[in-house]
C-alpha cells in the first residue's frame, strides 16, 4: 500500500515540475503562487523520501532483507533535488530520472515483497508473514 503511495506522490511531484512552466500564469490568479517556489518543491520531494523510507524499511524487515530499492531511492531524490544545479535545458532530464529511479525503487520493494510472500526457503531471510 505504501508503495503504491509513494509512486503516486512520485508521480504528482514530477507533474507538477513538467507542468509547472505553463501552470505559473494561472498560479497567481488563485493565489498559489507558493506552489511554484524551490522551496515547495523540496519539501514536496522531502515528504516523497520519507514516505519512500517507510516503504522500503517496511518492506526490507518484513520480507526480503535487499537494500538496493534505497539505493534507487535516495540517488532518485539526489538528482531530483539538484536539478535547478544544471542548465535548465537539462532540468527536464533530471526531473524524469530522478522521478524514474524514485518509482523504480517503489516498484522493485513491491517485486522483492511479492516473491518472498509466496516463498518458502528460496532465500528469504525472514519466514512468510
Amino acid at each position: 500500500m505504501l508503495d503504491r503511495l509513494g509512486i503516486t506522490a512520485t508521480s504528482i511531484c514530477a507533474l507538477h515540475c513538467i507542468l509547472l512552466p505553463v501552470l505559473l500564469p494561472i498560479l497567481s490568479l488563485f493565489g498559489l503562487e507558493f506552489l511554484a517556489s524551490h522551496e515547495s518543491e523540496h519539501m514536496f520531494l522531502f515528504g516523497t523520501l520519507i514516505l519512500g523510507s517507510i516503504a522500503l524499511f517496511s518492506g526490507f524487515k518484513r520480507y526480503h532483507r535487499k537494500l538496493y530499492p534505497f539505493f534507487l531511492l535516495f540517488l532518485g531524490g539526489f538528482i531530483y533535488w539538484h536539478k535547478h544545479s544544471v542548465d535548465e535545458a537539462l532540468e527536464p532530464i533530471m526531473i524524469v530520472a530522478g522521478a524514474a529511479l524514485l518509482v523504480a525503487a517503489h516498484l522493485v520493494n513491491l517485486k522483492l515483497c511479492n516473491n518472498c510472500r509466496t516463498c518458502e526457503d528460496h532465500g528469504c531471510s525472514t519466514p512468510n508473514a
